[in-house]
């Protein structure tokens, strides 16, 4: 069942506009005018009808799936979920009740805790030092700050990452074949372009990052999913799929967070070898590995050319600044020489420019061991605290490296049901529903947790209070 919706916008309300989409949005499920089952408007076409941007749509479509109210199904939209019978709901406007309604925990949640796993640790990041470096250049450097960048990103800076990644990733390459963009997301449109005319079929992990699926998709590109196995993809369902390239996160598989192992990749190399195949390599937290020392990245294993390696500061660093990067091939250098390298850089110079003089003073390297402490003592804490509060009753998944793990709950209750509980206990977690190429196969109700941009102490609060939601009996 679809329906079509026309939310009514206040230009003069304080309240966002996304916000007023999304309450009237939750206000309609939870009065029944919208049953559970009913399929939204697209946000293509509830931006269009409303004279709105996507972002805005999409930013009220995300809160109404962050609280439980609606599902995204890949392929299929997002469809309202069927909400337990014995949640306590405010009454749709116009109802009367002799005492004042109750609060809705979800209607005007400022979440205590966030679980997030795009989060990073604020205070972990030297900002007095950043902020130095970034008028040092506006000092030495003003004329060159403020003309345009190299459009491929500034050869120091590429110099700098081709040295890093050669050393701490055993990706064996030159600053010129580096690439430099504004996020993982901005170089895979990049990338989609760059193979569509001979690349028509793109094999994906199952489950894998949404953000990868959507924008092979809407770049014309066949999909196809391949599961996972215990140590990484299935390589021989991906021989078997027909795919003339692969995306995957072999260094900290995401979602689940297996590592895959030296031989999987020698096998993996193998194939794009025989298949003339293409090889997309995401290692987007590769510095966080918290029991073992990280395997090499797949590029520095591969001798034909058949690895695209990409690479981000947002995990590590910052993610307000908008830098990734990632190494091309010979043969795909050569075709973006001559096809793109008109496009202008997406990445800010001056971003740019204090972070090589961030790299080349050293400053990255402390950085890292810094952050990589700090991390690894957030993770260590929140195993403990699942571990010591839930005990056998949830499954941690993916524990071994990164910022985030996923926890399986034994309970019996739904994602959606799991996520109203967090959100009515003031913590924020999210689904994973949504990794999935088929709705179907994401199997029991799994959440993801990130630990990032919580502190300790919320960690521990966080996870008692997430035991209270889901198991208490009381």
């Amino acid at each position: 069942m679809r329906v079509d919706l026309i939310p009514y916008i206040d230009e003069k309300a304080g309240e966002p506009k996304y916000e007023q989409i999304y309450r009237y949005m939750k206000r309609q499920i939870l009065s029944g005018a919208i049953p559970a089952g009913t399929r939204l408007p697209s946000i293509r076409q509830l931006a269009d009808s409303l004279h709105l941007s996507r972002n805005t749509v999409e930013a009220a479509y995300q809160q109404l799936q962050a609280e439980g109210y609606a599902d995204s199904r890949p392929r299929a939209g997002l469809f309202v979920c069927e909400l337990e019978s014995d949640a306590e709901l405010p009454p749709p406007p116009g109802c009367h009740r002799d005492a004042p309604p109750p609060a809705d925990p979800a209607a005007a949640m400022e979440y205590d805790i966030d679980f997030r796993h795009g989060n990073i640790d604020v205070a972990g990041f030297p900002l007095p030092l950043w902020r130095k470096l970034s008028n040092d250049v506006w000092r030495l450097m003003p004329v060159e700050a403020l003309q345009y960048g190299d459009r491929q990103g500034e050869p120091g800076l590429r110099k700098q990452i081709a040295a890093y990644v050669r050393r701490s990733r055993g990706v064996d390459c030159e600053p010129e074949q580096i690439v430099i963009g504004a996020g993982i997301q901005q170089l895979l449109m990049l990338i989609s372009q760059m193979i569509a005319s001979e690349r028509r079929t793109v094999a994906i992990e199952n489950p894998g990052y949404d953000g990868a699926w959507a924008i092979f998709r809407n770049h014309g590109l066949r999909l196809v999913s391949v599961p996972m196995e215990r140590d990484g993809l299935n390589v021989g369902l991906l021989k078997a799929s027909g795919a003339e390239a692969v995306y995957i996160t072999p260094s900290h598989q995401f979602p689940c967070g297996m590592v895959m192992p030296v031989a999987k990749r020698l096998r993996l190399l193998q194939w794009a070898e025989e298949r003339d195949g293409l090889i997309i390599e995401d290692d987007y937290d590769g510095e966080f590995r918290y029991h073992a020392k990280p395997i090499p990245a797949l590029q520095g294993l591969d001798s034909g050319g058949r690895v695209v390696y990409m690479g981000t500061f947002s995990k590590s660093l910052l993610p307000s600044i908008r830098i990734s990067y990632m190494v091309l091939p010979q043969t795909l250098l050569e075709r973006y020489r001559t096809d793109f390298a008109v496009y202008e850089q997406t990445a800010s110079k001056l971003h740019q420019l204090t972070l090589e003089r961030f790299m080349k003073e050293g400053h990255w390297d402390r950085h890292v061991r810094k952050i990589r402490k700090i991390y690894r003592k957030k993770h260590g804490a929140l195993l403990a605290a699942v571990k010591g509060t839930m005990g056998g009753q949830v499954r941690v998944i993916g524990q071994d490296s990164g910022l985030h793990v996923l926890l399986r709950i034994g309970n019996g209750m739904t994602e959606a049901a799991l996520l109203q509980a967090a959100a009515r206990a003031g913590v924020k977690v999210y689904p994973t529903s949504n990794y999935w190429g088929e709705a179907a196969d994401a199997g029991d109700a799994t959440l993801l947790l990130g630990f990032g941009g919580v502190s300790e102490q919320e960690i521990e609060d966080g996870i008692g209070r997430l035991y209270e939601a889901w198991f208490s009996k009381g």
